[in-house]
C-alpha cells in the first residue's frame, strides 16, 4: 500500500472532487479545499464558504463539506478554507485582531477562487460568526451575493453568549476563572478556542442591525426553524436593499451545535442554497466583478506545501506541512508536518480522530502537539480514518462511523507509508477518546510501531454491531456515583417523576456494575492460571509491552476510563509497573478544553514521547 500513497495536492481537478491547497493571505498561508465542478461548466459564479468559529466549526464540518459538494455537483467552484490560525492554516499573533485579520482571509479566498478557476463573480457563504466576517469583507469590496446562515449580527450580544459558554464551561471543570473570562493578556478562551482582547474589542463595536446595508446585490438569509435570529433583520434589509430572501429551515442545531458523532447534514438548508445559487449563476453570466477595493487580490500563485515562518519561542520556524492521500485507493486524508531540512533521526507519530473530529483534534490540539513535536525533529501525520474529516468513504461503508472495522487498515497504510517514504525506524500512534482505542487495537492486532500514547480513552473493547447509542462499560463505571449524588437533587426528582429519565437504563447500569468487579476477579484468576480468556485486556497489555512497545495512558481526573481500566485490565497494570505508565491531569475535562489542564497534558505526552529520563506522573498511577 505505501507505493500507492501519494504526498500531493489532491486528485485531478477535472475528476469533479475537492483538492487540497495552500494559499496567501498577506504575509501569510491558509489552507483550503477547492470542489471542481463535477461536470463541464461554463459559470461565471464562484462560491467562498466562510465557517462559524470555534466548537461550531468543528461541530460543522462534515456539514460544510456538504455544502461545497453540493454546490460543486450543481456546476459552481466552490472553496472553503481554515481563517489564519484556526484548521490547517499557519499560526496567528496572539495579540491580531482576528475579525479584520480573517476578514482579509475571506477576501484572499475570493482571489484564489477567481484565480484558480477563472470565475468573476464570487458569492460568499458564512455561517454564524462565518457570515458575519462575510459581511465585513463584502462592506470592503464588491461580491456577487451574500449566504449568510444564523448571521451573528450584534458583536455584543454573540460575546455576552461566548461568556456564558465559557462560565459553563469552567465550572463543570471546576477551574472558576475570571467573571468575564479574560486571562491576564485580555484575551478570552471558549472550548479550547482563542479570542484576543483586541478582538473581543472589535466584536464588542460591531451591530449589523444598525450599520448599512452589504454591498452584495442579492442576499439569501437562512435561519435555523427552532432558533431564529434574522427575521427583522433580513425584512428590513429587503426594504433597503432591495434583494433578499429570508428563510427558516431545520438543521442549524443539528450541524453546528451537535458533537461531531452525531452532527447531521443540513439537507433542506443545503438544497435551497444550490437552488438560490444556481439562479444567481444564471443572472451572472457575462458580468464583470471588480476587484477587492480595500483588501486588495491577495491571493498569489501557490503550491501544496505550507513552511512554518514562526519565529517565536514555539521553535517552529522552517518546519513544513503538506497534504497526503494514502492507500490503495487514496480515500485516506492527511495531513504531515516535517522537521526541518538536515533532520536525520527517522521518528513519527501518527496522530488519530478524537471520536468525529477531524485532523486538526479537539480545540485544535493536534495541530500544535503536530508543530511542536515536528520542531523536535518528528514527523507527525494527523489522519483521518476513512469516512471521518475530509477522508472519503468506503463504498458500502456508513459515514461518519468513529469505530469502523476497516480503522486498522487505515492505520497500516499510514505506518507503511511513514517507513517507506520517510524510512521511519520509530514510529508512535495516539489519540485522544477513540483514537486511544484504535492506537490500543492497532498495537494488540501486531501493527508495527513503538509506542502508544492514549488519552482519555472510554472503552477499550468495541463490538460489532455496537453504535454510540448503545449502552457503553465507560456509563456503568461512572454513572452510578452521578446518580447518587443526584439522589438529593428536588430537579432530578422532578425529571424522573415525569417521565423523563430513562428507568431501564439505570436498572442495568446498576447491575452491571457488581458484575463487572466479579468478571474482573474471575480474569485475574484466569491469567495467574495462563488460561486464555476473549477480549482480555491484561493478557492484550502483557502480550503488548512484551513486544517492546511503550504503553502510556493519559487521563483527566475522573473519567470513567480510569476505573474501568482498573476492572478490565486489573493486577496486570501493577505488574507492568513502568513498561505500562499511567498519568492523571487535574481538573481536565475530556477533551481539555481549559488550557491550564490541556498544556499539562500536552507536556505529559511530550515527556514520553521524548523519553526523557525524568518522567513524572502528575497525580499518581491507577495501580496505587
Amino acid at each position: 500500500m505505501g507505493a500507492q500513497s501519494q504526498l500531493q495536492h489532491g486528485p485531478d481537478r477535472a475528476s469533479g472532487v475537492a483538492e487540497a491547497v495552500y494559499f496567501d493571505s498577506g504575509d501569510h498561508r491558509l489552507f483550503g479545499w477547492l470542489h471542481h465542478p463535477s461536470a463541464d461548466s461554463d459559470a461565471n459564479l464562484g462560491v467562498v464558504l466562510c465557517k462559524p468559529f470555534g466548537y461550531e466549526a468543528i461541530c460543522s464540518h462534515r456539514g460544510i463539506r456538504g455544502f461545497a459538494e453540493s454546490i460543486a455537483a450543481a456546476g459552481l467552484p466552490a472553496l472553503r478554507f481554515d481563517y489564519l490560525g484556526t484548521g490547517d492554516s499557519a499560526e496567528i499573533d496572539p495579540q491580531a485582531d482576528q475579525i479584520q485579520t480573517w476578514a482579509r482571509d475571506v477576501a484572499a479566498a475570493a482571489g484564489e477562487l477567481r484565480r484558480r478557476t477563472g470565475v468573476q463573480q464570487v458569492c460568499l457563504l458564512g455561517i454564524r460568526l462565518g457570515a458575519l466576517l462575510a459581511m465585513v469583507a463584502a462592506a470592503e469590496c464588491t461580491v456577487s451575493g451574500l449566504v449568510l446562515i444564523s448571521p451573528i449580527l450584534s458583536g455584543r450580544r454573540y460575546l455576552r453568549d461566548l461568556r456564558m459558554t465559557r462560565m459553563a464551561g469552567a465550572a463543570m471543570a471546576a477551574n472558576g476563572g475570571a467573571a468575564d473570562g479574560r486571562d491576564e493578556t485580555g484575551s478570552m478562551e471558549v472550548s479550547g478556542f482563542k479570542l484576543s482582547a483586541a478582538t473581543l474589542t472589535s466584536l464588542g463595536k460591531l451591530d449589523f442591525a444598525a450599520l448599512p446595508p452589504p454591498s452584495a446585490p442579492e442576499m439569501l438569509v437562512i435561519d435555523g426553524d427552532s432558533m431564529p435570529v434574522a427575521s427583522r433583520w433580513a425584512e428590513s434589509m429587503s426594504a433597503r436593499a432591495g434583494r433578499t430572501r429570508y428563510l427558516a429551515l431545520p438543521g442549524l442545531v443539528e450541524m453546528v451545535m451537535t458533537a461531531p458523532q452525531f452532527a447531521q447534514v443540513p439537507t433542506e438548508m443545503i438544497a435551497a442554497t444550490r437552488d438560490w445559487l444556481v439562479d444567481l449563476a444564471g443572472r451572472s453570466r457575462g458580468v464583470s466583478n471588480p476587484k477587492n477595493a480595500r483588501f486588495g487580490d491577495c491571493a498569489t500563485a501557490s503550491n501544496s506545501v505550507l513552511t512554518l515562518t514562526d519565529g517565536s519561542d514555539s521553535g517552529t520556524k522552517g518546519i513544513s506541512e503538506r497534504p497526503v492521500f494514502l492507500g490503495r485507493d487514496g480515500l485516506v486524508f492527511g495531513i504531515i508536518t516535517e522537521p526541518r531540512s538536515g533532520e536525520t533521526r527517522r521518528r513519527a507519530v501518527i496522530l488519530l480522530n478524537a471520536g468525529a473530529d477531524h485532523h486538526i483534534g479537539a480545540s485544535r490540539l493536534y495541530v500544535r502537539m503536530a508543530r511542536h513535536w515536528a520542531s523536535r525533529g518528528y514527523i507527525v501525520l494527523r489522519m483521518d480514518l476513512a469516512g471521518l474529516g475530509d477522508s472519503r468513504n468506503r463504498p458500502g461503508c456508513p459515514e461518519n462511523e468513529v469505530f469502523p472495522p476497516e480503522a486498522m487498515e487505515d492505520i497500516r497504510a499510514a505506518v507503511e507509508f511513514l517507513r517507506t517514504r520517510y524510512g521511519v525506524s520509530d514510529c508512535t500512534l495516539s489519540g485522544l477518546c477513540s483514537g486511544a482505542y484504535h492506537a490500543l487495537r492497532a498495537a494488540a492486532a501486531g501493527v508495527p510501531v513503538n509506542r502508544i500514547l492514549m488519552v482519555n480513552p472510554q472503552n477499550y473493547f468495541w463490538k460489532p454491531g455496537e453504535t454510540l447509542e448503545t449502552l457503553q462499560l465507560a456509563e456503568v463505571v461512572k454513572n452510578p456515583g452521578v446518580y447518587r449524588e443526584r439522589m438529593f437533587s428536588l430537579a432530578a426528582w422532578k425529571r424522573l417523576l415525569s417521565g423523563q429519565v430513562n428507568i431501564v437504563r439505570i436498572v442495568k447500569i446498576y447491575t452491571q456494575r457488581p458484575l463487572l468487579a466479579i468478571e474482573s476477579a474471575a480474569r485475574d484468576v484466569a491469567r495467574m492460571l495462563r488460561v486464555k480468556l476473549p477480549n482480555d485486556l491484561g493478557s492484550e497489555l502483557e502480550e503488548i509491552v512484551a513486544r517492546g512497545i511503550r504503553v502510556v495512558f493519559v487521563f483527566a481526573d475522573g473519567e470513567p476510563g480510569i476505573g474501568l481500566l482498573k476492572l478490565q485490565a486489573g493486577a496486570s497494570v501493577r505488574r507492568l509497573g513502568e513498561r505500562c505508565r499511567i498519568h492523571i491531569i487535574d481538573n481536565g475535562d475530556h477533551v481539555f478544553t481549559q488550557s491550564g489542564p490541556r498544556a499539562a497534558m500536552e507536556k505529559v505526552l511530550s515527556e514520553e514521547l521524548f523519553a526523557r529520563s525524568d518522567w513524572a506522573v502528575r497525580k499518581g498511577a491507577v495501580a496505587d
